[in-house]
């Protein structure tokens, strides 16, 4: 099986000037595709069975390129050169001499697999065929061909010239050659290409689960309102939008069916879990900036502003007025991280082995609330805060317990807030929120691994360029430990009794054996 397909390995190469793409679909996705394809040299072939649809949409391709060259980011010969190529196909028919076909149509299962068995009928014996749905099974798409070898997932991202990268999707039956070739065609539309199993979410959509899903959860438990979790896991991690920007960015109408499709068809994997809080907005038509509000309102179409909360003391109340800070001694080096901080903002603090009684006390949880720090450490949840030992130069999450005294928690914040270090206060929360998410965001990408969906590398590659997150998932894990992520899930797991939080054996073998989450299987 397979052997058929040889030929693509040198047929898709950067140097051959005679490859033929047929683009079903002219919609957003097939008019970008088409774009990136034709300036690479390469002949297009663009079909829609919309009247007139495959004509705009070349119209369209050409002002982009004629806006390129006025930018200075295309030569005019270039883009000249490339708007020729792209010629448009009256009827499907048209398609039969391609060496390879990207379905961008509807995602619909019937209409994408009926489509495959009309092409097979169009097309040479050797083209390959290829789907670039998001969510939909590309095993299943295949079994209704002739020749489910050629068939393969050639996944792009909107908007496509500007998102470079692809997901190369091996079905249970595609050709090995195939998936090399596509590879190879990946890398000459100037793309970055990712190998993945067919899988649900494949590696993109599969890996932002922890993001999106734990910061619902988050939110579902009221320890912090929107704004506020938003602000600390772009603050602390670095993320370009908080997990409720990207929600009203990508609209509910798109994401909360993407979390429920996962969900179901990994048979209800607890990880995966969608949040009542996206069903009930989506029915209210709250969808996010598409219609004007959804996390957050958008009046004249642009995002309002999120204020910091105030600090609730003033900022010129005395640091003298504030009662000492002791500071537990359970996390090293967090501890002196904070210490020192504070003590070169002019705080007093506590550093007997235990706390006077009239001093504030800050414990350093991983993976446990504030409650259950204080009560481990024998001190009065009434005088305790916990703040967050991750990242903690770049933001502090100020954690209360039900019952700690308002005053306390207070002088704590204006203590805090005088180390020029942003502070966002929340309640009480097992792992805060910057661990629980980074947790499950790391779990998740070592279960990917774990079930070869797959290269450690390619996971990491693939969230980077697809997702925008700082860095990639496990390459988070190794920078903050992989012991340090198996006991934040440990503790969450303790507190919560819910299967949602089960570590990965990836993440367990890695962490015992102390070494890197990016070391791939042997």
């Amino acid at each position: 099986m397979g052997k058929r397909y040889l030929w693509v390995d040198t047929m898709f190469d950067a140097k051959r000037d005679d490859l033929v793409l047929g683009v079903v679909g002219a919609g957003l996705m097939g008019r970008g595709i088409a774009q990136i394809a034709a300036l690479a040299g390469i002949e297009v072939l663009l079909f829609d069975q919309r009247q007139d649809a495959a004509v705009d949409a070349r119209k369209s391709v050409v002002q982009t390129l004629d806006m390129l060259v006025n930018k200075g980011r295309c030569a005019a010969e270039a883009a000249a050169a490339a708007g020729e190529r792209i010629i448009v196909a009256p009827q499907l028919s048209d398609l039969g001499r391609c060496h390879c076909v990207i379905e961008a149509i509807v995602e619909d299962l019937a209409a994408k697999t009926a489509l495959f068995q009309q092409l097979e009928s169009i097309v040479p014996a050797d083209c390959v065929l290829t789907t670039n749905t998001s969510s939909l099974s590309v095993s299943a798409i295949a079994a209704g061909c002739q020749h489910p070898e050629r068939v393969a997932g050639f996944h792009f991202f909107s908007p496509v010239p500007l998102m470079k990268l692809v997901e190369v999707i091996e079905a249970a039956l595609t050709a090995p050659a195939v998936a090399e070739a596509l590879t190879a065609l990946a890398r000459r539309m100037g793309h970055t290409p990712v190998r993945a199993q067919d899988t649900p979410g494949f590696i993109v959509n599969h890996a932002g689960r922890g993001y999106i899903t734990e910061a619902l959860r988050t939110l579902s438990e009221g320890v912090a309102e929107v704004a506020a979790l938003d602000r600390i896991l772009k603050g602390a991690v670095g993320f370009r939008l908080g997990p409720f920007e990207l929600l009203d960015l990508t609209g509910l109408d798109v994401s909360h069916p993407v979390m429920e499709s996962i969900y179901n068809q990994y048979y209800q994997e607890p990880r995966y879990r969608p949040s009542v809080i996206t069903r009930q907005r989506l029915s209210a038509g709250l969808l996010g900036r598409k219609s004007g509000r959804g996390f957050y309102r958008y009046p004249d179409g642009k995002p309002e502003a999120d204020a910091a909360p105030e600090r609730p003391l003033a900022a010129s109340t005395p640091l003298i007025a504030l009662p000492k800070i002791w500071i537990s001694r359970c996390n090293g080096i967090a501890h002196e991280q904070l210490a020192s901080r504070l003590e070169a903002a002019g705080v007093a603090l506590d550093n007997g082995a235990q706390p006077a009684a009239e001093s504030a006390c800050i414990v350093l949880p991983v993976g446990q609330d504030a409650t259950t720090a204080a009560l481990a450490e024998q001190l009065d949840p009434k005088r305790t805060v916990a703040v967050d030992p991750l990242f903690i130069e770049r933001h502090l999450t100020l954690m209360s317990t039900p019952v700690t005294d308002s005053a306390i928690r207070d002088a704590v914040w204006r203590a805090l807030a005088a180390t020029d270090i942003a502070v966002t206060p929340i309640r009480d929360s097992a792992g805060f929120v910057v661990q629980r998410v980074v947790a499950m965001i790391v779990n998740i990408a070592c279960d990917m691994a774990q079930q070869a969906v797959a290269t450690p590398a390619d996971i990491d590659r693939a969230v980077t360029l697809g997702l925008a997150y700082p860095q990639g998932p496990l390459a988070l894990g190794d920078l903050l430990g992989a012991e340090r992520i198996l006991a934040i899930l440990d503790g969450m797991y303790a507190f919560y009794r819910d299967p949602r939080y089960r570590p990965s054996p990836w993440l367990i073998r890695r962490a015992r054996l102390g070494v890197s989450l990016l070391m791939p299987a042997s």
